[in-house]
């Protein structure tokens, strides 16, 4: 058993042995049922707050939600925090994301406020029994993905539940139930009252997951691709693109976010400022802004690679995303049906080549310039980028001669 598993099972124990109903909740179920690794463990129990805070104690306790009855319980380092919540009944959902007020409540009262059946179970990993309220069960058996209850009323109450709906289906492979698909479909132009930062982290999810291409066509079946991404209307109403869209993203092997982004923008052919106003209004960091619009900005920078001047070449297979890059071309080649040569010759390259050649640490910088008596502008960068050319094609290998052709190229100026 896990370290992680072996605390949250603890957990349970504490609260039973202290006179509690506590069970384990959510996702952390549906994954035991489907014979997979908890990510998490959620508990829910009898306990109200203040006293999951007296069993283990204010010091290991946290209380970031405990308006809505949920309780940080703090594990060994190996083994992470465990949240605790309170069984409840939420009022009225009048910002599509928070329930106005929650009142503590049965299990089976609890389960009726969840989003799905397969991940509104609960379990006793003391008993070994599953508490089933809902349906969860049979619809893991069905490999379908369903609300609880009415649809409209669930997605009413959390909007980005129907984004959610989409991811979920997609990662297990399951089939959307009809009504629940019927619902997003209608209620799709809704989304936009979610915050994009919660969007963003629900997109990162599924572009980061190896089912991404059936998610993104699932979304767009639905309607509610373009409520979030709006960038990629010409590509979804141009089967062509789309079709290579797709297999892209398909081809794509356990990418990062950024990668995975940059091939859905760079099919949206929008210009740069498009990019970053996309990124932006997601909320993306400014380093995933940059990074995403670099591997955009480079997707044809690998094109003829072999008869590109040694100091171009040298410049673009140093940039920390060159593997991103190389593996942009390769979907970007084989989605259409051509040969990914050109990768094959840079990551050729790569391996043959040591990196102090490829990048060797600059001979001059601006204080050089500085003492032969110019002033700071824009023909520093000029000078300083005709020295690192010369340097990696060859032509000066030493401080020395870069200084004198340095001069040299001063006095020209």
């Amino acid at each position: 058993m896990d370290d992680q598993r072996e605390f949250a099972v603890e957990v349970v124990r504490r609260l039973q042995q202290a006179g509690y109903t506590a069970l384990w909740a959510g996702g952390c179920v549906r994954d035991l049922l489907l014979g997979l690794p908890a990510a998490d463990y959620d508990v829910a129990t009898t306990a109200t707050p203040e006293q999951v805070r007296d069993v283990f104690g204010h010091r290991r306790t946290l209380t970031v939600g405990a308006s809505f009855g949920v309780i940080i319980v703090q594990g060994p380092k190996p083994a992470g925090d465990v949240e605790v919540a309170t069984f409840r009944t939420e009022g009225p959902y009048l910002d599509g994301r928070r329930p106005q007020s929650v009142a503590f409540a049965t299990p089976e009262e609890d389960a009726q406020r969840r989003d799905f059946t397969i991940n509104g179970m609960f379990y006793d990993p003391l008993t070994e029994q599953v508490l089933d309220f809902v349906g969860g069960q049979r619809d893991l058996e069905l490999r379908q993905v369903r609300a609880i209850g009415d649809a409209h009323a669930r997605f009413t109450e959390d909007k980005l539940r129907m984004l959610r709906a989409v991811r979920i289906t997609a990662r297990f492979g399951f089939d959307l139930d009809r009504a629940t698909g019927e619902a997003v479909r209608a209620m799709a132009r809704e989304i936009c009252v979610v915050s994009q930062e919660r969007i963003a982290q629900e997109l990162k999810k599924i572009l980061v997951n190896r089912h991404r291409a059936r998610a993104v066509q699932l979304a767009a079946d639905l309607e509610v691709l373009l409520e979030i991404l709006p960038e990629l209307a010409m590509p979804l109403a141009t089967p062509a693109v789309w079709t290579i869209l797709i297999k892209s993203l398909e081809m794509l092997e356990a990418p990062r976010f950024e990668l995975a982004m940059a091939v859905l923008l760079r099919a949206a052919a929008i210009p740069e400022h498009g990019i970053v106003a996309c990124c932006r209004r997601l909320r993306l960091s400014i380093k995933e802004e940059e990074q995403v619009l670099w591997l955009v900005q480079h997707q044809h920078a690998l094109q003829a690679a072999a008869r590109q001047p040694l100091a171009k070449l040298k410049r673009l297979v140093a940039h920390h995303q060159i593997d991103e890059l190389i593996s942009l071309a390769r979907v970007q080649a084989q989605a259409c049906g051509g040969i990914d040569a050109e990768a094959d010759f840079v990551e050729q390259y790569l391996r043959e080549t040591p990196r102090d050649i490829i990048d060797p640490p600059p001979l001059v910088n601006g204080e050089d310039l500085k003492q032969m008596g110019l002033r700071p502008g824009p023909a520093f960068k000029t000078l300083l980028e005709s020295i690192r050319d010369a340097q990696l094609e060859g032509r000066v290998t030493r401080r020395e001669e870069a200084l004198d052709l340095l001069r040299s190229l001063a006095r020209e100026t």
